[in-house]
């Protein structure tokens, strides 16, 4: 939860919204959060969706026991208008399909209400006392059930993470008398024995240390104004294709005031146990689009356990806050959540000598292909409708030119190619535009995201995932990135290719379905 007008915006579900824009449910009366009779599903074909109710922030997954855990908020009351999250838990091998595991840490059990975001840690070397193993979660909680006095509680697991019980009712970091003051992510520093936490703090990520997860001493923070308040810190270290280890601190955060983003913000730099220092103030950003907040980022492992120095993987909610009630799952599959699909990451070094995060979907992905559409390559002047329709699938092509203004791909075109979502790249920006087919924001004002793009090099690869309510387009090998919800009607299934002032070849053109 993210404070008092975004918890507020739950006590309604905002499925008025969605049924005026869709296609009517069925008139039968019906509770709320029930599927209704004959309505055509919307849950995503091959990305995270909470099985009912609503969710919202993802929590860092974590490996135990040969599988990843993966936790997120989760409000069951969502549609009774009661505010108020717990922690639910789903598991996986592979980090495409997912076992439901029910309510991991409860909300309300104590006098200090629900639990809202944090982080949970392996605590192999008992230093808190739970047992060796045992999985601690540091999470914020308001006691009094307001909003403004957040502090930072512990509950732990002995079980493997299935089920957790409280540290007591007192803090292990107490509020110091400010408003924000939230979103716990702890990790490991072996190099220096200690456990570290970075905190949100309104336009300051605060850092803290501790020898036992319970006490916690304040070393630092890394102060950042002009992108709203920063929420969800993330801190990691990875090594560069070049072979450099960087550290990246992370944090969600709302650029648009200054024409940036409204996703995930980054830095990289160093970090000496006490404190982060940037190489450059102004961050960039792991996604472009609008739809992809309260992002973590977390240990890449192989089948054995084994950790990948070069690569981690990320995974954001699909959502904004500005909309957040905003979708037809609500009347037609009674829930709202919906993930994105699990990236790799990996740091790169540019010719400039800056570094940044690139990213491509999970490579476990290609095992559920179900079928694979080649269609080679493709000469475009103008608009090319293909002979492909889908709703949720993969299309990947390498567009080539001479002379060119734009060009791209028209996703989820209706029959009468008046309805579509465009992806591809004109004049000096990439972008993702869902303006002419039914989506989530009203106001008219976050319809199209962009990214930079030099169209000097006369080509540009793109891979772009499609599902019943989102679109994820992989610019040039993941450099940017586009994670945008939109509500296409079912029936507009059309794929067309298209250019703008010239002729393009799309080359290695491939659409994959999944089936999970």
């Amino acid at each position: 939860m993210r404070g008092m007008s975004r918890r507020a915006l739950l006590a309604g579900t905002g499925a008025g919204t969605a049924a005026a824009l869709l296609p009517a449910a069925p008139a039968a009366a019906k509770p709320k959060g029930a599927k209704a009779p004959g309505c055509a599903s919307y849950r995503a074909g091959y990305h995270f969706t909470v099985p009912d109710a609503w969710k919202n922030d993802p929590q860092r997954p974590v490996w135990i026991d040969g599988e990843y855990h993966y936790y997120y908020l989760y409000n069951a009351d969502y549609f009774s208008g009661a505010v108020g999250t717990a922690w639910r838990l789903a598991t996986s091998g592979d980090l495409v399909s997912f076992t439901d595991r029910g309510v991991a840490v409860p909300k309300d059990t104590t006098s200090n209400g629900d639990v809202w975001s944090g982080s949970a840690v392996v605590d192999t070397g008992n230093t808190a006392g739970f047992g060796a193993g045992a999985v601690v979660v540091l999470v914020t909680m308001s006691p009094g059930g307001g909003t403004d006095h957040q502090e930072q509680f512990l509950y732990y697991s002995t079980d493997g993470g299935r089920t957790f019980a409280n540290h007591g009712t007192d803090p292990v970091l107490p509020n110091p008398g400010v408003a924000d003051f939230r979103d716990p992510k702890v990790i490991r520093d072996e190099d220096r024995n200690q456990w570290v936490m970075a905190l949100a703090e309104n336009n300051k990520i605060g850092f803290y240390r501790s020898a036992d997860l319970k006490s916690w001493a304040y070393t630092g923070g890394f102060v950042k104004d002009g992108i709203g308040v920063l929420e969800c810190p993330d801190l990691f270290r990875l090594t560069a294709d070049d072979g450099t280890a960087k550290w990246v601190l992370g944090a969600s955060a709302d650029g648009r005031s200054s024409g940036q983003p409204n996703t995930y913000a980054y830095w990289t730099g160093s970090f000496d146990g006490t404190a982060f220092t940037a190489d450059s103030t102004d961050p960039q950003w792991l996604d472009h689009g609008w739809d992809w907040y309260g992002a973590v980022t977390f240990e890449k492992r192989d089948a054995g356990g084994a950790l990948d120095p070069t690569a981690r993987y990320a995974l954001g909610w699909l959502n904004n806050w500005a909309y957040a009630n905003t979708t037809p799952t609500i009347d037609c599959d009674g829930f709202n959540g919906t993930d994105s699909i699990v990236r790799e990451v990996g740091l790169k070094r540019a010719s400039s000598g800056a570094y940044y995060l690139a990213s491509r979907p999970i490579a476990a992905l290609d095992s559920y292909v179900s079928r694979t559409v080649d269609l080679g390559d493709l000469t475009v002047d103008g608009t090319r409708v293909l002979n492909y329709t889908g709703i949720s699938y993969e299309v990947s092509t390498e567009i080539t030119w001479d002379r060119l203004t734009g060009a791209g791909v028209q996703l989820r075109r209706s029959p009468d190619g008046g309805r579509h979502i465009d992806a591809g790249v004109y004049g000096d920006y990439a972008f993702l535009n869902r303006r002419t087919t039914v989506g989530p924001d009203t106001s008219g004002d976050r319809q199209e995201s962009h990214s930079p793009f030099d169209r000097s090099a006369g080509t540009v690869k793109l891979r772009i995932l499609v599902d019943r309510t989102s679109v994820e387009m992989f610019v040039d090998d993941g450099r940017y990135v586009h994670s945008s919800e939109a509500f296409p009607y079912l029936i507009d299934t059309g794929l067309a290719l298209f250019t703008i002032d010239g002729t393009a070849v799309f080359r290695n053109t491939v659409i994959r379905e999944f089936t999970l």
